[in-house]
């Protein structure tokens, strides 16, 4: 195949993982939703078991009109969206589907780089909550600026961990030195890397730079139409990434039983879905955290448990 045609069937392939992906996400969660908490509404839209909500909600979105309160920074006000989407769509471009090819750019520091972009969500808060020229937007991004940038250093802890023990930093790599019995002495390290996950996608019970019945909308609030929809494909996009990396990090990637070459990214997507299933279930069963709880579950517990697992990491290395 020529260099510019695989360039091309790559780029494609991860802009259909961008869109279609958040989107089967989004649905589920509508779904479960419903089926957790009796909600009939969802089930309505488009006949069978409501397979047009999603599409009525985009729809709506599209229709509303975009406003820009008159005192907001207007060209970072409109920026904000963007920043919040596209360090995303940089992560799924190097996270592997499968083995062999089915990544679209393979990257020895894969892991560094995911980490690296992921990061740059707090200036999309910041930008969102200072631009709107809004207080409660101001305390939203305040909020979510003190909640990303404390819960990035246990979810780096924990991906050095499993980085150390498998000897790479590429993704393809960590996932080919996967053994089973990693969900032992592995699994601090996985709890600690989802729930700080959880926190830097700002999903419930650490949903408190948004806090609908405290700041409005938070840092979201002056937001309409497709802007604001784009937040939400964002959080969509996040819970994708997240759960891909635990697959990838922690559950083996495209490993499993009577895997092989040609089903490798089904056990991928299976696990990736898996996880997303769980962010939702821990939506509808927690409430909201206080802001001290937060930042006490943070410093005081994930933070020495991810420097333990370090440590017990480092040990098994020398050992071996």
């Amino acid at each position: 195949m020529p260099a510019w045609l695989e360039l091309v069937v790559r780029v494609a392939g991860v802009l259909v993982a961008f869109l279609v992906l958040p989107l089967v996400v989004g649905q589920t969660e509508h779904k479960v939703m419903a089926h957790m908490q009796g909600r009939l509404g969802p089930m309505y839209a488009g006949g069978f078991h409501g397979w047009a909500q999603l599409v009525a909600d985009g729809l709506k979105f599209v229709q509303k009109e975009d406003v820009t309160p008159r005192d907001a920074d207007r060209a970072v006000f409109r920026l904000a969206p963007a920043v919040a989407l596209v360090p995303y769509l940089l992560a799924l471009l190097v996270i592997p589907l499968g083995p062999g090819d089915l990544v679209g750019q393979p990257l020895d520091i894969g892991l560094f780089f995911v980490l690296a972009v992921v990061g740059i969500g707090v200036l999309a808060v910041l930008m969102s909550a200072w631009a709107s020229a809004n207080k409660y937007s101001l305390l939203g991004g305040l909020r979510g600026a003190a909640q990303l940038l404390g819960y990035e250093l246990p979810l780096v802890l924990a991906a050095a961990s499993v980085a150390m023990a498998a000897g790479t930093l590429s993704l393809p790599g960590i996932v080919e030195a996967w053994r089973p019995w990693w969900l032992l002495w592995q699994a601090p390290a996985m709890v600690i890397f989802f729930v700080a996950g959880l926190a830097e996608i700002r999903r419930p019970p650490f949903d408190m730079p948004v806090a609908d019945s405290e700041l409005v909308f938070g840092y979201m609030t002056e937001y309409t139409g497709l802007r604001f929809a784009f937040f939400l494909l964002a959080e969509y996009v996040g819970i994708v990434v997240i759960a891909a990396l635990t697959t990838v990090l922690f559950l083996g990637g495209w490993q499993g039983p009577f895997a092989d070459a040609q089903l490798g990214w089904l056990w991928t997507l299976l696990k990736v879905f898996a996880v997303a299933f769980v962010i939702i279930w821990l939506r509808v069963s927690y409430p909201r955290l206080r802001e001290d709880q937060l930042q006490r579950l943070c410093w005081l517990v994930l933070v020495p448990l991810a420097l333990a697992q370090l440590v017990l990491t480092a040990a098994v290395r020398l050992a071996l």
